[in-house]
């Protein structure tokens, strides 16, 4: 019988592993590590900062008028609104309302020496914590930064409808005659008259009304922004019988010319209308009353006359006024006069030190009232550098322009030039 061979045994003996054990083992250092592990996690996931992003703000900032305008100035023109991009996170920016935001012209970096318009910075501000202006469109605004003036205006009447039928008004009585109108200086410049506009009655009666005085420019239009002080005046109009009366405008009678270079540029008559009392059939062919003769040969600035009124026709009288106060507003001409050659020169130069321009001189044009411009001597136009503190050597300078006052220089070329100093 054949032997079965025995199974061979292994070389090594086969070792069991306890999976157990081993998940047991150093069980409170493996959990402890864990724990730690998971802190330092936690601490870098809230340590880091939050994400932030750019986006537009819903609505439109309107522009707010300033509260810096430097006294003695005033700001003229519409501020409009701004569009806003806020950059934060998201939940900042889900906190921002509309009164967060101010946006606000930065007045200080305007030129208060120009009349023109000018754009001006808007500076946007957010109050919620968290939240910065990224930006803002438009970045300018348009306006136009005028010195306050004054001047006064006499006072007219004005009707806004007829009187009651079969009466006529009569010469107007204003208290006071005339104001003081105050504003930007282009909208003080721009009045025409100002008047006391009265509706009558049905009543056949007087019309006594305090009345605010608007004034308009030359075609007519109402001039805002103004003050008017005082604000009211009171306005008399005696309400006449038609059959004797007739109302019609004072013309002042003219004659000879205002100094060369000068123009008329308004006349005013106080009363500006008279009431002429007489039969119908001499009232019919009336259409204005005249004053005496008034002489404005060689007249250079306003002038004020007192002159008498001229009768209308033979069997006719003037209610109440017999004369008339008549004001002429003379301005000069303006115009522009070329300096094509002026000479630069070198304020603070040092001793030991001579100046060399690059142009040697500069060209301009200078605008003003003609009479002035005639007057200019070539002395009185000066184009300067500043030199001041500067040693040898070659520098590039702006040029300042000086002309005589009530001038200005417009057109100036160059307005940098360079500038070498070399000793003696």
């Amino acid at each position: 019988m054949a032997r079965v061979p025995a199974p061979a045994r292994p070389l090594l003996p086969r070792r069991r592993i306890n999976f157990r054990r081993v998940a047991t083992a150093d069980l409170p250092l493996k959990l402890t590590a864990v724990l730690i592990a998971m802190i330092f996690w936690a601490v870098s996931v809230l340590s880091a900062p939050p994400t932030e992003v750019v986006r537009d703000y819903g609505g439109r900032v309107a522009v707010e008028r300033p509260d810096d305008v430097p006294a003695g100035y005033i700001l003229e023109g519409q501020l409009g609104d701004v569009g806003v991009r806020l950059r934060g996170t998201e939940a900042a920016l889900a906190n921002v309302v509309a009164s967060d935001l101010h946006a606000r012209l930065d007045v200080p970096t305007a030129d208060l020496h120009r009349s023109d318009p000018q754009d001006v910075p808007v500076r946007v501000n957010v109050a919620t914590p968290g939240v910065k202006v990224d930006s803002n469109a438009p970045a300018t605004v348009t306006v136009r930064i005028e010195p306050i003036t004054s001047r006064e205006v006499a006072v007219q009447a004005r009707f806004a409808n007829d009187p009651p039928s079969g009466t006529v008004a009569g010469d107007s009585a204003i208290t006071p005659s005339q104001v003081r109108v105050s504003g930007a200086a282009s909208q003080v410049a721009r009045i025409a008259a100002l008047y006391a506009t009265v509706r009558f009655g049905d009543a056949v009666t007087d019309l006594v009304s305090s009345v605010q005085p608007t004034a308009v420019d030359a075609s007519g239009a109402t001039i805002d922004g103004l003050t008017i002080d005082p604000a009211v005046v009171q306005l008399t109009v005696p309400v006449l019988p038609t059959a004797t009366t007739r109302t019609v405008p004072v013309v002042p009678t003219v004659r000879g010319a205002v100094a060369a270079g000068y123009w008329v540029t308004r006349v005013t008559s106080d009363p500006p209308v008279v009431t002429v009392r007489g039969e119908a059939a001499a009232l019919s062919g009336i259409d204005q009353v005249t004053t005496a003769p008034i002489d404005l040969s060689g007249l250079g600035a306003d002038r004020t006359f007192q002159v008498a009124l001229q009768l209308p026709a033979e069997g006719t009288s003037l209610i109440k006024a017999d004369q008339a106060t008549v004001t002429f507003s003379i301005a000069p001409l303006t115009g522009s006069r070329a300096f094509p050659v002026v000479a630069l020169q070198a304020t603070g130069l040092g001793s030991g030190f001579v100046a060399e321009f690059d142009p040697p001189t500069i060209s301009l044009v200078v605008a003003g009232p003609l009479p002035a411009l005639s007057g200019i001597t070539a002395g009185q136009v000066t184009a300067t550098v500043d030199a001041t503190g500067k040693a040898a050597g070659t520098y590039p300078l702006d040029v300042l322009v000086r002309t005589p006052p009530g001038t200005t220089a417009q057109g100036v070329q160059p307005t940098r030039v360079t500038l070498t100093i070399r000793t003696r």
